[in-house]
């Protein structure tokens, strides 16, 4: 009895103490890989910003303004305005329908513009109404105006004055 007694006690030990086999676990999960591609984005010149001719005071100084929304022209000071042909900068721009579009406007470099060696003064340029930020409409286009106000300093010299200015467009 004493060794079937032993035999039972040892069956219970290796039964309690046989190590346990884990058993491997394996998961899967899963994740998207996008990403968005958009049309290429667009702006041309349609035509220059053109404040016209002008006429100084040799004594009074004065400016020229070309409205960006309206395109229409305005001087105060010494400046009398001239028959002529005037324009507001237009850019037309394509893009994706929907997409938000952000505009820099960078002026001539110094803020002048140029004939010869001799300058006439920025005083600031603008965007029309719409702004730095826009959103590309159904057709996939959009337009920006650009004016300016220009300074016309007594006795200016004569001649034709110009230099050129950037605007970018950007998706945001």
């Amino acid at each position: 009895m004493r060794f079937n007694l032993t035999r039972a006690a040892l069956a219970a030990t290796l039964a309690v103490a046989s190590p346990a086999f884990a058993q491997q676990a394996t998961t899967t999960t899963s994740a998207e890989a996008r990403g968005l591609v958009l049309q290429s984005l667009t702006l041309s010149k349609f035509s220059d910003l053109d404040f016209g001719t002008v006429a100084g005071s040799a004594t009074v100084a004065g400016n020229v303004v070309i409205d960006p929304d309206t395109g229409s022209r305005s001087a105060g000071g010494g400046v009398t305005l001239m028959p002529s042909t005037v324009s507001r900068a237009r850019f037309d721009g394509l893009g994706v329908p929907g997409q938000s579009v952000l505009l820099t406007l960078t002026p001539p470099v110094g803020n002048v513009l140029l004939n010869g060696t001799n300058t006439l003064t920025i005083n600031s340029m603008s965007l029309d109404i719409g702004g730095t930020s826009r959103t590309i409409g159904g057709t996939g286009s959009f337009t920006v105006y650009v004016g300016g106000d220009f300074q016309i300093a007594a006795n200016q010299a004569n001649g034709l004055y110009a230099a050129n200015f950037d605007l970018t467009a950007d998706y945001q």
